[in-house]
């Protein structure tokens, strides 16, 4: 095909060739008179004829060396071609306009070989300048719009970091993810995934009384976190149907989104995003780093409400949930008493604080 087209190109310059060429030509051999030879189309003709046959010669060098240009080409980086084509046409410009110049001056050699050189000098000048200084064209033309951009995208960074929290479905039936969205402290979008959806609605239709009512608890919290001013919730239906559990596909769409956290309840979620690498948000974990700090020695008011595992333990209660050993605190069941604190359990299900009667 390439081949073809060369052909076409000898054929259309050698009937050119021909038509300014031959009639000269023509006087030079005395054939000048005659009609039949001396007329544009049987110059035209003649002169296609002979570069049509020419091609069939040098038309495979031709086809060879735009093979050879066209590999090298494709190398070469598309800026680096876009910048040297760039740099080729303002040098063809530059050229130009002098040429035009040019043409003032009545020397017949200045005005027609001159104006030639100069679109060959500065054509091949603006291409090698564009092609080898690109980057160097590039950083004065962008140093301005991206530091302007540097600068707005810190701004963004330090106001409204864009940050991707998945919620699984425990964390939504807990319910505390509404309240603590509401003191401000989650920052970003909270993504609801439709399986965690489906999963939901799937635990609101159960013939268990139980799981009816978590789940509808867990479809109430998603209507106030969405009616909540302050909160910006996402629905997604991005799905993984290669993967059956709820949980991986969890993992796999945090990733999927780039470094997204998810926010869960479950332990062994946990677990399972630790070895995949992906950040969590415990919502138990949140709640004991809030409890407050008890060391041993303290005194706290506290009231027994019921006996221990073991023998003659008593146990209480903080407000915040936090159970109380009472050693030999089982004769104080129902009793207001103040207590010491002899030692602090942290357990990744919670704290337990182990104390004794103050005497």
């Amino acid at each position: 095909m390439l081949k073809r087209i060369i052909q076409v190109v000898f054929l259309l310059i050698g009937g050119t060739l021909g038509l300014v060429l031959l009639p000269p030509l023509y006087k030079l051999i005395h054939l000048s008179n005659n009609p039949w030879i001396n007329n544009p189309y049987v110059s035209v003709l003649i002169g296609a004829i002979i570069l049509f046959i020419v091609s069939f010669f040098i038309a495979d060098y031709f086809v060879k060396f735009i093979r050879w240009l066209e590999e090298k080409l494709l190398k070469e980086p598309s800026g680096d071609l876009l910048f040297g084509t760039l740099g080729l046409i303002i040098g063809l410009i530059v050229a130009y306009l002098v040429g035009f110049a040019l043409d003032s001056i009545r020397i017949p050699i200045v005005t027609t070989v001159l104006p030639i050189l100069l679109s060959i000098v500065l054509g091949y000048l603006g291409f090698q300048v564009g092609f080898k200084r690109r980057e160097e064209l590039m950083s004065v033309f962008t140093s301005r719009s991206s530091k302007k951009k540097s600068e707005d995208s810190k701004e963004e960074s330090l106001v409204s970091p864009a940050s991707y929290k998945l919620l699984d479905t425990s964390v939504i039936i807990d319910g505390r993810i509404a309240d603590i969205c509401r003191t401000g402290f989650v920052e970003g979008t909270l993504v609801i995934p439709q399986f965690v959806l489906t999963e939901l609605q799937h635990i609101a239709d159960s013939s268990d009384t139980l799981k009816r009512t978590k789940g509808r608890r867990g479809l109430d919290i998603l209507k106030s976190l969405q009616d909540d001013p302050l909160t910006t919730v996402l629905l997604t239906e991005v799905d993984f149907d290669d993967v059956p559990e709820v949980d991986l596909k969890l993992v796999r769409l945090a990733k999927k989104m780039g470094g997204a956290q998810i926010v869960t309840n479950d332990f062994n979620l946990n677990k399972v995003c630790e070895l995949h690498n992906v950040q969590v948000l415990n919502i138990n974990e949140l709640a004991n780093a809030v409890k407050p700090v008890v060391i041993p020695g303290e005194e706290m008011h506290v009231v027994v409400i019921k006996e221990g595992k073991e023998h003659h333990q008593g146990v209480a209660y903080l407000d915040d949930g936090t159970m109380i050993v009472v050693e030999d605190g089982k004769s104080y069941i129902g009793d207001a008493i103040t207590v010491i604190v002899t030692s602090v359990l942290q357990t990744s299900a919670g704290r337990m604080i182990f104390a004794k009667p103050k005497k």
